[in-house]
């Protein structure tokens, strides 16, 4: 039960070992994942044309898809960052510590600053910046309020509940993939 890793034009993806990546998640090229960063089931992170960095404790959900743009726009994902499920994220640069909704577009060359929120199944189009302490929201996105403190704390508990689960994830497959279980008829043991 390992993830999908592909080299492209002989780059591997790079993976902190601390980081998780489930199962079903595919990683192509030239992508970096930092430490204690999450990528969920059935994400696809495609570093093929140009590279994508992931920075620590941030969390890509499910089905989310991360990719860039030939030779002019990587996908740069910072630090401590929510990604919610079924986004899309092309060619995009999110700061540290933003939030990115379900089902949310952030298209090549837009910016997501530091502490900004792009709310669930927005469009954030080419070039675009969202600022830091407001939430953007719509298609096309623009912005609807400032943040508040609460919204800011919430991003701090999601990205350590990710971490956090993240790394319970790992213990749990590390164990699956143990020479205790040979054929799966042990698995209900685990509790962890």
């Amino acid at each position: 039960m390992s993830d999908i890793r592909y080299p492209w034009r002989g780059t591997w993806p790079r993976v902190d070992d601390t980081a998780f990546v489930a199962p079903t998640a595919a990683l192509i090229g030239d992508v970096e994942v930092g430490a204690d960063s999450s990528i969920w089931f059935g994400c696809t992170v495609r570093g093929d044309v140009h590279e994508i960095r992931i920075g620590e404790r941030t969390n890509i959900q499910d089905g989310t898809v991360v990719h860039v743009t030939a030779d002019k726009f990587g996908c740069y994902i910072g630090s401590d960052i929510l990604i919610g499920h079924s986004a899309l994220i092309h060619g995009a640069t999110l700061e540290d510590g933003c939030f990115i909704g379900m089902r949310a577009t952030v298209l090549d060359g837009a910016v997501v600053e530091s502490g900004a929120m792009v709310a669930a199944g927005a469009l954030v189009g080419p070039g675009k910046r969202v600022p830091s302490g407001e939430l953007w929201a719509g298609t096309p996105a623009k912005k609807m309020r400032d943040l508040t403190e609460e919204d800011m704390a919430m991003f701090k508990d999601g990205t350590e509940g990710y971490r956090l689960l993240g790394q319970e994830y790992n213990e749990m497959l590390t164990y699956l993939n143990s020479d205790v279980i040979d054929d799966g008829s042990d698995a209900d043991d685990y509790d962890d």
